[in-house]
């Protein structure tokens, strides 16, 4: 997902605008792969709590428990994960769920906008701690590798939260008739660099040389950018999360138009990002997003943005694959 300076979201909220819930054949599509997901992911360990409330504040590590503040790096650029609202502040799920948490934690949330390939690097600089900023949790990032499995960190660790895959966007009406990644060899795609996107790009390129039809990749600083390179001809689609996919097609950007085909590909959970050395701090968070998940607020926050479909039922500790 995409994580300078991010263009606002659109300020217009039409009734049918940001809080829509996906067409039924995305939600169908989601729910399908969540819920394979998430079975598997309870069978995972999970850093949960037991049901009888524990005091979570007093379980903190005691910087942030002194401070308290859970400081977050997120991307704002990211609708309808994680963007800026028309009176310019944080808002969408991550934002809300960050807010819930630090309520079960008695915490004030504090948050840091960030480049998306900038949060790693932040998080281990301890300028925040956690990121939240539709992240994806692979082994990759966990174990801290490039794709060539070359050792490039220390990696981190993940509490996931959510699950959704990848989806083209293209230009309303379809006119180069885009439905698979095959159909972008010989044309460029743009997307938002340092993402899961942009990996699967990568893969797809030595695939459309066998065809003799080169596959351009754009890589821009945010989604927004990619989607103005779709509208502007100068990319045939723009690679990006299901939710912020299907948020670009419902609600536009700067007058352009846009749609999503294709099947959703490459299925996994957003996760919480932490430093692997936090482990106080991961299972206490962990313990407050199973609290937050039983108490019915998790639900009405996917509600609201129209992303139940990709509900995670628990905490999962590096979960994903």
């Amino acid at each position: 997902m995409s994580f300078a300076t991010h263009p606002s979201a659109p300020s217009a909220r039409p009734q049918e605008g940001p809080h829509a819930r996906p067409r039924a054949g995305q939600r169908l599509g989601l729910a399908a792969v969540a819920g394979s997901l998430l079975l598997a992911a309870c069978t995972s360990t999970s850093s949960s709590g037991d049901s009888a409330a524990p005091d979570l504040h007093g379980q903190l590590p005691d910087p942030v428990r002194s401070a308290g503040v859970l400081r977050v790096g997120t991307d704002l650029g990211y609708a309808p994960i994680g963007f800026k609202n028309a009176e310019g502040k944080p808002d969408g799920l991550d934002v809300d769920l960050a807010n819930a948490l630090g309520r079960a934690l008695g915490v004030r949330v504090e948050f840091s906008q960030t480049p998306f390939e900038r949060l790693f690097l932040g998080l281990q600089g301890r300028e925040f701690d956690v990121v939240m900023s539709g992240m994806t949790d692979n082994l990759q990032r966990r174990d801290g590798t490039d794709a060539k499995g070359m050792k490039m960190n220390s990696g981190v660790d993940f509490i996931d939260y959510f699950v959704t895959g990848t989806s083209i966007v293209v230009a309303k009406g379809n006119p180069q008739k885009i439905a698979t990644l095959d159909d972008l060899c010989g044309r460029t795609v743009a997307l938002q660099r340092s993402t899961v996107q942009a990996a699967l790009a990568e893969r797809q390129v030595p695939v459309c040389e066998k065809t003799r039809k080169k596959l351009t990749v754009q890589q821009t600083d945010t989604d927004d950018q990619a989607l103005a390179l779709v509208a502007q001809g100068k990319a045939v689609a723009d690679l990006s999360d299901t939710p912020a996919a299907a948020y670009a097609a419902q609600q536009g950007r700067a007058g352009a138009q846009f749609q999503v085909v294709g099947e959703q590909m490459q299925p996994g959970p957003y996760g919480i990002v932490l430093s692997k050395e936090d482990t106080a701090l991961r299972d206490t968070l962990a313990k407050a997003l199973d609290r937050v998940i039983r108490s019915g607020e998790y639900e009405k926050i996917l509600s609201k943005w129209g992303l139940t479909a990709g509900a995670a039922q628990n905490a999962v500790v590096n979960g994903g694959f």
